[in-house]
């Protein structure tokens, strides 16, 4: 006689599942940058995404343990750095070293936010919401400009490395 019962799942570590998950999942690399007290706060996200067309805005997860929390908490203004495969060093820059600003690879942008050089995109955006969970938070933006750089290559963060999209022999 055949036993119909589904088999149990297996069990897996959640953390470690999370992870393995997410490492599969390739995301964009962008910049988030603020200004605080007249201080220029940034740091490499991998979480920007989309929200509404009409009006435009973008939100983005954080963790509210990040040196750049306070000026996110504290600000209405942020900008937003799309970054393509010649940008490995500021994704790295900002990812990993203390010297976020040092250099001339940014300058003042409307209402002080810090604006990237040589990016594939950015984007001001008005904080709209900041919805803090546990020691996270989710900060939606409302688009109030932008620029768009010469077409290029996407980097991409995918299983804990840099990478590029490979184009597939299909069109839609």
């Amino acid at each position: 006689m055949n036993d119909l019962r589904p088999a149990d799942p297996p069990v897996h570590d959640s953390t470690a599942a999370f992870r393995d998950a997410f490492r599969r999942h390739p995301a964009g690399v962008a910049i988030i940058t603020a200004v605080y007290e007249g201080k220029p706060f940034g740091f490499t996200a991998t979480s920007v995404s989309s929200l509404s067309a009409d009006p435009p805005r973008f939100s983005f997860n954080m963790a509210r343990t990040s040196s750049s929390w306070p000026a996110v908490a504290n600000t209405n203004y942020i900008g937003v750095h799309m970054l393509g495969l010649d940008n490995r060093d500021l994704a790295d820059r900002f990812a990993r070293s203390r010297d976020r600003f040092g250099g001339d690879h940014w300058k003042p942008g409307p209402h002080g936010v810090p604006l990237l050089q040589g990016v594939a995109a950015h984007l001001i955006g008005r904080i709209s919401m900041r919805l803090s969970f546990e020691n996270n938070a989710v900060v939606v933006a409302e688009v109030e400009s932008g620029e768009v750089g010469p077409p290029g290559v996407p980097l991409l963060y995918h299983g804990g490395v840099y990478g590029q999209p490979t184009a597939l022999d299909y069109q839609i």
